[in-house]
């Protein structure tokens, strides 16, 4: 294991200076990437690192998140506690120094924290710099410590006191309860307990043994963390609506600092979740860990195939080919002195010596795996062949697609109903369904700037299907041409024709279902389109209302209770209540006005804020696998609105 110094090391003298913290509030989001709520996720993040980086050195087993109901967002952790005695070249406790110098921390000596998820050292000290107050306690050697700031500047000099406020009830600690400041972060600054749960949950995969307790007082809501399998139990959960066709490989080893781990499982999907970390840090551009991580899975599945025969010599299987209906976990922890990221935000590994390590050790491990487990060989083998035909098939009819689909709009689908903008970012086209809609929507449109393309029923449900398949079905083939990005490994970017694509359907479960369907397709195909935000999703009017000579479109139960409530009271008007059950049902003019006219509509724009929960979601929404979608139903039933 990583070694770290013990609790009498960790003095002052620990703490190293690199510059001071002015910058901060200048430019806040050259430290925290952004000054949305993003931002104050990023903020919590650093403050539960630092209890994490106690944890990693083998100090802390507690770590508690307070969401308080005045704005306030505490960290506590049963670690050291910052130190409290002064530095003597800057005359000022070690905390005061922490908590108000940039870089100024126990991580850059590379000797107090061997492991730690900081390298850039943004930290406690950015955090202060970006809070309108913000309260630190310690509590070290059985007395307690505490300091307050201002936007950053201590109020006063560091006093000891009777006991902790903030709730310090370990043998020692450090809690940090922090105000955003609303000059700073001007969107608001209300956490969703959601999205605290996600960032502390993947750090609870990652740090084995240590309890994570969030606390929402403004809810009194409360839910715990913890995990003895580390990421094996993170595979499990990755893996968990799926068909695997193996019992998990886990790897762990050591090569002088660096630690490795790797846990890795197929299933019988065609979709890729491969997810790599440092430290405690979500690496989700990769990096050079993960490179030799996927150059090692290639080789020894080229090597195994042709040894046993099954890949003759001069053949080989693709990389691409050997990940298809992989889900694995790469984590790397090495020392942070020596970390090298490329980027502030610290989400991908640039070490070059990183990737002949992981390489190197997991060659040897996958060929012994290989060896002693001809089953487990033979399934990985066999998913892999299939991935191997599927794409050539899949490659033959997406050529065929892009022979068909030049893109000069001479053999775009003759159902499309093309604008007359030619610049993408002024162009929009709406997928409808059915020929009715799609008329009205032709009819109503502004030609200038809006497409129309109408689909004929429902889509190929494009979860599990191989791309020749999904590329057969007409609709889809229709979709693909008219957008004009191509798809697959010849997917351009600079080629979309059209940066708002909305897709409009009925108001009913049938149109919910081809929605779903859409949404599969692009999230499993077309993933950088979501990513960029060009997926949006049209809101029509669910009522017309009328009331004498006033008309009204509602667009939720809710909207329609209230406004017959309003009304209904007040006088004795005739009302006539008109549920729209089809786009169809409206003329063009109704149609326009309510869904189609950027003036007056309503769009959703599909966001993916967590990607691994989206992929469970359409794993279990649109897998083969019953149980999980009868369970997700079950849990989910009191929020369906049935209409009868």
């Amino acid at each position: 294991m990583v070694s770290a110094s013990n609790s009498s090391d960790y003095s002052a003298k620990s703490i190293k200076v690199l510059e001071g913290l002015e910058p901060v509030r200048k430019r806040p989001a050259m430290y925290i990437g952004s000054t949305s709520i993003d931002g104050v996720y990023h903020c919590l993040s650093e403050i539960v690192d630092n209890g994490i980086d106690e944890a990693l050195a083998g100090f802390a087993h507690q770590i508690l998140i307070v969401l308080g109901k005045d704005g306030y967002i505490t960290v506590i952790d049963d670690g050291r506690g910052i130190p409290v005695d002064k530095v003597a070249k800057y005359n000022v406790s070690a905390l005061e120094l922490v908590m108000t110098k940039l870089h100024a921390g126990g991580k850059f000596d590379g000797k107090t924290y061997k492991v730690s998820g900081g390298l850039h050292g943004v930290g406690a000290s950015v955090v202060n710099a970006l809070s309108d107050h913000l309260i630190a306690e310690v509590k070290r050697d059985g007395k307690v410590y505490r300091q307050e700031y201002k936007k950053g500047a201590p109020l006063y000099p560091l006093k000891q006191v009777k006991e902790s406020t903030l709730g310090i009830t370990y043998a020692s600690g450090t809690a940090i309860s922090f105000l955003p400041d609303k000059s700073i972060f001007k969107q608001g600054f209300d956490l969703e307990f959601k999205g605290v749960q996600k960032k502390i949950k993947d750090r609870a995969y990652l740090i084995p043994s240590v309890f994570f307790t969030i606390h929402d007082k403004r809810v009194d809501k409360m839910f715990g963390y913890y995990f003895d399998g580390g990421i094996l139990s993170l595979l499990r959960d990755l893996n968990k609506n799926k068909r695997s066709l193996h019992e998990p490989l886990y790897f762990k080893g050591q090569v002088d600092n660096i630690e490795l781990e790797v846990a890795l499982q197929y299933n019988d999907g065609v979709s890729e979740n491969v997810m790599s970390f440092v430290n405690v840090i979500n690496t989700k551009e990769g990096g050079t860990h993960l490179t030799g991580f996927k150059t090692s899975l290639t080789r020894s599945v080229n090597a195994y195939a042709k040894k046993e025969g099954i890949v003759k010599e001069g053949g080989s299987l693709g990389g691409d080919d050997t990940r298809e209906g992989l889900t694995a976990v790469v984590y790397i922890k090495m020392s942070s002195s020596e970390l090298q990221f490329e980027g502030q935000t610290k989400t991908k590994l640039g070490n070059p010596e990183i990737q002949g390590i992981v390489q190197q050790e997991l060659n040897r491990f996958f060929d012994k795996v290989f060896e002693e487990n001809p089953r487990t060989a033979r399934e990985i083998i066999g998913k892999v062949l299939l991935a191997q035909k599927a794409r050539l098939a899949a490659k033959a009819a997406k050529d065929a697609v892009l022979r068909k689909g030049a893109l000069d709009g001479a053999s775009l689908p003759g159902k499309l109903a093309d604008c007359q903008e030619k610049d993408p970012s002024k162009s929009e086209i709406f997928i409808v369904e059915g020929d009715s809609a799609g008329g009205s929507a032709k009819q109503g449109r502004d030609r200038r700037f809006q497409a129309i393309l109408p689909l004929r029923g429902k889509i190929l449900n494009s979860e599990k299907a191989y791309l020749d398949k999904v590329l057969n079905f007409k609709e889809i083939k229709d979709l693909v041409i008219a957008l004009g990005m191509g798809i697959s490994d010849s997917i351009d970017y600079s080629k979309l024709r059209y940066h708002k694509i909305v897709i409009m359907t009925d108001a009913d479960v049938d149109g919910e279902h081809i929605r779903t369907l859409i949404l599969t397709f692009f999230f499993r195909h077309l993933k950088e389109v979501i990513e960029k935000g060009h997926l949006y999703i049209a809101q029509p009017p669910l009522y017309k209302i009328t009331m004498g000579k006033q008309q009204h479109y509602v667009y939720s139960e809710d909207e329609k209770k209230e406004l017959l409530k309003k009304f209904l009271p007040n006088d004795e008007l005739k009302v006539d209540l008109q549920r729209y059950k089809g786009l169809g049902e409206m003329n063009p003019d109704q149609l326009y006005n309510t869904t189609m006219d950027p003036q007056t509509r309503i769009m959703k724009q599909i966001k993916i804020e967590d990607a691994e929960e989206a992929d469970q979601i359409f794993s279990v929404l649109m897998g083969d696998q019953v149980p999980p979608r009868r369970k997700f139903i079950q849990s989910h039933a009191q929020y369906a609105e049935l209409d009868i």
